[in-house]
């Protein structure tokens, strides 16, 4: 199995997150690409790997989707990163 498949093996067996955070009232998206950018530098170290996110810039939130072995090591990512949570839900049923 190549490393490709594997990490993708692992990510389909990892729990799926999501998160908000607040506060990001007129971010662009540019501001928001690297906010996103900062978590994948170092998203690995935690066994993490950050999907997608989304931007509400009239409501200040961010909404991230992510796939890690535990809603702390997503939080973790995102403090060191430099724009922590602590609104973190695991997404246990999907349709």
């Amino acid at each position: 199995m190549s490393a490709t498949s594997r990490q993708q093996e692992e990510r389909h067996l990892m729990a799926k997150f999501m998160d908000v955070h607040s506060g990001f009232h007129g971010v662009t998206p540019e501001q928001l690409a690297d906010a996103h950018e900062a978590d994948l530098k170092i998203e690995g170290e935690e066994g993490v790997h950050f999907e997608r996110a989304w931007l509400d810039p009239e409501s200040g939130k961010v909404f991230c989707l992510s796939t890690g072995p535990s809603k702390e090591a997503v939080m973790r990512v995102h403090e060191r990163a430099g724009h922590p949570t602590t609104e973190v839900y695991e997404l246990t049923t999907e349709v």
